[in-house]
């Protein structure tokens, strides 16, 4: 009875991989939808999605099948609970790619995308998909100092996001109100993507140790400071 307990258990962090790979491809999927103007490949996102939704929905079921049938404590109900705040971090992450590739198939045959922010808009889908793939690898070793990495890897996202909005506020903005929109609604996305992989990486952080990362990440005070 244990034995089939602690594979449930394994099984739900099987799905949380799962959902996570499959959101990050999305949002690299996503991005080139919108950069390529590619509205086959963003229909394939949006379609997709569903698949990340049902994930979800099978999780959530297990999961409060297990709390009610095994009633765990300790460290196994950390895992349960755990594992159902980072199924919601990865549900809303697979929304912002489809909302990326939504956006590409309302501009088509044209882009939301000026020229000239092409490389960061790229920039920012490559370092998504990247953070995503961290936060895969963090759930599959339970790697704490890895996961802790994450939130430093996120100040690259918030660097790409200002340099987006530099480009917003310059006084040689020339591709009007619409466009100013889009991209700024991308730029949001990409943002919040970024932060739900930095929170899926600190959850892993409190399964491990029982202690928030914030608090882990603490600077040591000195003595007399």
């Amino acid at each position: 009875m244990r034995d089939a307990y602690h594979e449930e258990l394994d099984s739900i962090g099987e799905s949380l991989v799962e959902m996570a790979r499959l959101v990050g491809s999305a949002i690299g999927r996503a991005t080139t939808s919108m950069l390529d103007a590619d509205l086959k490949l963003a229909e394939s996102v949006i379609a997709a999605d569903q698949k990340v939704d049902d994930l979800q929905h099978d999780l959530e079921a297990r999961a409060i099948a297990l709390l009610a049938r095994q009633q765990p404590v300790a460290t196994d109900l950390r895992i349960v609970v755990t594992s159902l705040r980072m199924s919601a971090d990865l549900e809303r992450s697979g929304d912002l790619a489809q909302h990326v590739a939504k956006l590409a198939r309302l501009r088509f045959p044209d882009t939301a995308v000026p020229r000239d922010l092409h490389a960061t808009i790229l920039e920012m889908g490559q370092l998504a998909q990247r953070l995503m793939a961290k936060a895969a690898e963090v759930i599959i070793t339970k790697d704490v100092d890895l996961a802790l990495q994450l939130e430093t890897d996120d100040d690259e996202m918030d660097q790409l996001h200002r340099t987006l909005f530099q480009h917003l506020m310059d006084d040689r903005w020339k591709h009007g109100i619409e466009t100013a929109v889009d991209v700024t609604l991308l730029g949001r996305y990409y943002e919040r993507f970024a932060d739900h992989a930095v929170s899926v990486a600190k959850r892993v952080v409190y399964l491990v140790t029982g202690e928030h990362a914030d608090d882990l990440q603490q600077p040591t005070q000195v003595d007399g400071v």
